[in-house]
């Protein structure tokens, strides 16, 4: 694949890179080795102060960076703005907070004498390969980097392909940060390079956020040169609706949820499914807010829904549809492509949908709703379970028996009562099945890439 800057919303190539050769690839590695043997020495209190920097350098320069999200991969203008704000807040959490995550934990085993001191100290394992994916280019990377930095490890990024203006432009603002040369490098590769590196003694970890088949290749590699790695790999979530549930507020969620990132989020809310007491008002009122939102250029402000990020994508969710369709979906909105210049779909509505179609068992990248009907909450969380992805999910319900129900039966690494799945530094994140495995995020992020020594002194 071409390492490019083409505007998903015109199909215009702004910009090619060049990508690294083996050599070049070898030079990078050897200094974010080298780098690593002085950056581990560092203190909380430098590292913080480095990352604080990051974030008044991404708080002054949101606009710029925003753009350059919106012109590589077509989500909105005023998302890529709030990403960018997100990252910032992740890079203030952290430096608040990773070094109590990190501190010492003492332990008090029952035979121990008085004058021992036995504890847990945690050090860092060193460069960690990072390949992240173009949905969320800038928090996708910054959830990785944030507690992986703070912890003293180094990072390697190979970033999505077409969306090597940001991959740049994350390192960049870290070494204006003040983070030392070669602490965080991205690197313009393509997939052909990933094998050697996560083979390379001197890359320690691997995170990988991206497609199952990917998840799967990148995880077996891990597993079999004994690496620690983290997969957060696709979803079908669930958006579950009770009939005690606010309707109107419930379905605004729903297409909010299912529309996020011009619905190319692995925690959009794919599968709706809706008590048969309210089915019908519930389907109404989700066709007709999908139906008014408005499709067109990702840096107008008035635009709800840019382009899907590539014509591959396009394509693949033209045939999805069209594919349950021909089993038996009852498409009840939208469901063609545009056309003209972009790779522009509609939002869309399924419903009706067999077993037999696409649409029940694949992850849908795109904004296109699956709706289910569930003549009681038995049906409805074997339903939602009927899935091999787990990684969020919601439901909707003022019942607290309800809501416990499918707190504690739905599969999924994460399950939301009455709010749609997001991310935030403050909470873990991570799925469940084939969703992947490992969480980020909180305390679990800071403490993933280390060696966590078990110390015995007397």
């Amino acid at each position: 694949m071409a390492i490019a800057t083409t505007n998903p919303a015109t199909g215009e190539t702004v910009q090619e890179f060049d990508s690294l050769t083996r050599q070049e690839l070898e030079d990078r590695m050897q200094r974010s080795w080298d780098a690593f043997q002085n950056y581990r020495a560092t203190t909380f209190e430098q590292r913080s102060g480095w990352m604080r920097t990051a974030a008044d350098i991404l708080d002054a320069e949101t606009d710029r960076l925003a753009e350059l999200a919106t012109l590589e991969m077509g989500k909105t203008l005023a998302a890529a703005k709030a990403e960018v704000a997100k990252c910032a807040l992740g890079c203030r959490w952290y430096a608040d907070h990773a070094a109590e995550h990190l501190a010492d934990h003492p332990w008090d085993p029952a035979d121990a004498p008085s004058n021992a001191r036995v504890f847990t100290r945690y050090q860092p394992l060193g460069p960690v390969l990072a390949i992240m994916p173009w949905n969320f280019p800038y928090w996708q990377v910054f959830r990785f980097l944030c507690p992986a930095l703070m912890a003293g490890n180094v990072g390697l990024l190979k970033h999505a392909s077409n969306v090597p203006q940001v991959g740049l432009a994350i390192e960049e603002v870290l070494m204006r940060a003040g983070f030392p040369r070669d602490v965080f490098q991205t690197l313009l590769i393509g997939s052909s390079m990933i094998e050697s590196m996560v083979d390379d003694d001197r890359v320690r970890a691997v995170t990988l956020t991206g497609s199952e088949p990917a998840g799967r290749e990148v995880g077996a590699r891990a597993g079999k040169n004994v690496k620690t790695s983290v997969l957060e790999l696709g979803g079908s979530d669930a958006f579950i609706v009770m009939p005690s549930a606010d309707l109107d507020a419930t379905a605004d969620q729903a297409v909010a949820s299912r529309t996020l990132n011009n619905g190319q989020s692995c925690i959009n809310a794919k599968r709706i499914i809706v008590h048969e007491q309210v089915a019908d008002e519930f389907q109404r009122l989700l066709v007709e807010k999908m139906e008014a939102l408005k499709v067109g250029d990702p840096m107008a402000e008035d635009t709800d829904l840019g382009p899907l990020s590539g014509p591959q994508g396009l394509d693949e969710l033209d045939r999805q549809v069209r594919e349950s369709v021909a089993a038996g979906a009852t498409l009840l909105t939208g469901g063609t492509p545009l056309g003209g210049t972009g790779n522009f779909y509609p939002p869309s509505v399924l419903a009706d949908i067999p077993k037999e179609a696409p649409a029940y068992y694949e992850e849908l990248f795109g904004p296109v709703a699956l709706l289910f009907r569930a003549t009681d909450i038995d049906e409805a969380i074997a339903i939602a379970n009927d899935s091999s992805f787990g990684l969020g999910g919601s439901a909707w319900t003022q019942d607290a028996s309800e809501a416990e129900r499918l707190v504690d039966e739905v599969e999924t690494g994460m399950m939301n009562i009455n709010k749609i799945t997001a991310s935030t530094p403050e909470v873990p994140f991570g799925g469940a099945k084939n969703s992947g495995y490992g969480r980020e995020l909180a305390s679990f992020g800071t403490r993933t890439f280390v060696n966590a020594k078990t110390v015995w002194i007397q």
